[in-house]
C-alpha cells in the first residue's frame, strides 16, 4: 500500500491529491454567496474526503470541514480520512443527523445545498433543523472534478487498458450465431478477470436493428451475417471509469451501406479527435464530427452529443455538444463518440476516452478501429 493523499490506494498508482481539494472549493463558496455548503452527493464526498461509505454528508465552511456519518462507518471513516490527508473532522451520529447539522449550522446565515442531490423531502427536513437560509447550488464540486490529477488519470488509463484487453480476448466470439446478452456477459467477465472492480455501466452489445438504438440493452438477438454490432463498455479501477465503443459488421466489413456507415462515422470521430486540445471551444469538437456526418447526408442520424467527461462517474462535465459553452482544458478526460443510426440498416458509433493536453490529446482507450 502507498502512503498519504490517496483514495482507496492501489499498488503502483500515483497518489490522488485529495488533501488539497477543499482549498479549491472554498473560494467557490464565497462566489456563491454562502457561508457553508452541505455536500450530500456521495461521489463528491469521496472526491473531497476519501470516504468510501454509502451514507453521510460533508459540511464545509471557509475555515473547516466535518464529515457526518453513522456508527457503521466509525472505524472506516476515521481510517479513510487519515489516509486522504484531508483536514476534516469526523462526527459519528446515532441517528441524530439533523441535530448535528443544526449545531454545525449555528451562526451560518446562508447554507448551500447541492440541488442535484437534495430531494424536496430532504430540503424540508433541513429547513426544520437549520435556522439559516437554504440556497441551491449547482456544480461547485463537479467543476473541480473536471481537471484530473496524475493519480486520477492513471486509474482511468488502467480501466481503459483493462477494457482494451477484454475486447481483444473476446473479439473472436463476435460471430454469426452468438447472442447479444451472452457476448455482453463475456465482456463483463473478461474485464473482471482482467482486474476491474466492476463494469463502468451496463455493457451495450446491440446487433442488427438493435444497433440503431443508441442505448440498446443486450437481449436475445442472435447475430447474423451482415449485422452491424455496437459494443459500448468500460471498466472501473479504484472508483475511476473508462468508456469505449467499437462497432463492427458480422462477417467482415464487405461493401455497401453498412461498410459506408462504418467508414463515415469513423471519419467523423477522427475529425473530432483532431481538434481536441487545451483552449478549443467544446462546440468545435462537436461541430467537427457533425460536419462530416452532415456532408454525408446523416445529420438526422446523429441524435446525441459528441461526448462527455469521465471520472468517478461515467458522465461528468464537460458536455461536448452543439449546445455546450466553454472550452476544453488540459487535464480534462473526455469521450469523443459520434454515431449514426438508421432504422432498417443499423447503427455505428466509435468512441474513445482521451486526456486533453496542451497541444492535443492522449488516447486512453486504444483498441483497434481498423475497418
Amino acid at each position: 500500500m502507498s502512503n498519504g493523499g490517496t483514495v482507496n490506494v492501489v499498488d503502483g498508482f500515483p497518489s490522488c491529491h485529495v488533501a488539497g481539494r477543499l482549498e479549491g472549493l472554498r473560494p467557490l463558496l464565497l462566489d456563491a454567496g454562502i457561508d457553508a455548503l452541505l455536500i450530500t452527493n456521495i461521489t463528491n464526498i469521496r472526491y473531497l474526503s476519501g470516504f468510501l461509505g454509502s451514507a453521510g454528508s460533508l459540511w464545509v465552511t471557509p475555515v473547516g470541514a466535518v464529515l457526518v456519518t453513522d456508527g457503521r462507518y466509525r472505524d472506516q471513516a476515521a481510517d479513510q480520512l487519515t489516509r486522504s490527508g484531508a483536514d476534516i473532522d469526523l462526527e459519528i451520529t446515532g441517528g441524530g443527523h439533523l441535530s448535528v447539522l443544526k449545531k454545525l449550522a449555528s451562526g451560518s446565515d446562508r447554507v448551500g445545498l447541492e440541488a442535484e442531490s437534495t430531494s424536496w423531502a430532504d430540503m424540508e427536513r433541513l429547513a426544520g433543523a437549520i435556522e439559516g437560509e437554504l440556497e441551491p447550488t449547482s456544480g461547485l464540486v463537479e467543476a473541480l472534478r473536471e481537471i484530473k490529477d496524475d493519480g486520477e488519470v492513471a486509474r482511468i488509463a488502467a480501466a481503459a487498458s483493462i477494457a482494451d484487453r477484454a475486447l481483444a480476448a473476446v473479439e473472436v466470439d463476435f460471430a454469426e450465431g452468438a447472442v447479444e446478452s451472452e457476448l455482453a456477459t463475456l465482456l463483463d467477465h473478461a474485464m473482471r478477470t482482467g482486474g476491474a472492480s466492476d463494469r463502468a455501466f451496463e455493457t451495450i452489445v446491440a446487433a442488427g436493428p438493435n444497433s440503431a438504438l443508441p442505448h440498446a440493452r443486450p437481449g436475445n438477438r442472435i447475430l447474423v451475417d451482415g449485422d452491424l454490432v455496437v459494443r459500448d463498455f468500460g471498466a472501473v479501477v479504484d472508483g475511476y471509469r473508462s468508456d469505449m465503443t467499437r462497432s463492427m459488421r458480422v462477417g467482415g466489413t464487405g461493401s455497401g451501406p453498412a461498410a459506408e456507415l462504418l467508414a463515415v462515422v469513423l471519419e467523423a470521430q477522427e475529425a473530432g479527435l483532431a481538434v481536441v486540445a487545451d483552449g478549443v471551444p467544446l462546440v468545435e469538437v462537436d461541430r467537427a464530427c457533425r460536419d462530416v456526418l452532415v456532408d454525408a447526408g446523416l445529420e438526422k442520424a446523429f441524435s446525441h452529443g459528441t461526448g462527455h467527461g469521465v471520472g468517478l462517474d461515467i458522465h461528468e462535465n464537460p458536455a461536448v455538444a452543439s449546445t455546450a459553452s466553454g472550452s476544453l482544458r488540459a487535464g480534462q478526460v473526455i469521450t469523443v463518440e459520434p454515431g449514426a443510426y438508421l432504422v432498417g440498416l443499423g447503427g455505428v458509433r466509435w468512441e474513445d476516452t482521451v486526456l486533453v493536453t496542451g497541444n492535443g490529446h492522449r488516447p486512453l482507450t486504444c483498441s483497434p478501429k481498423a475497418l
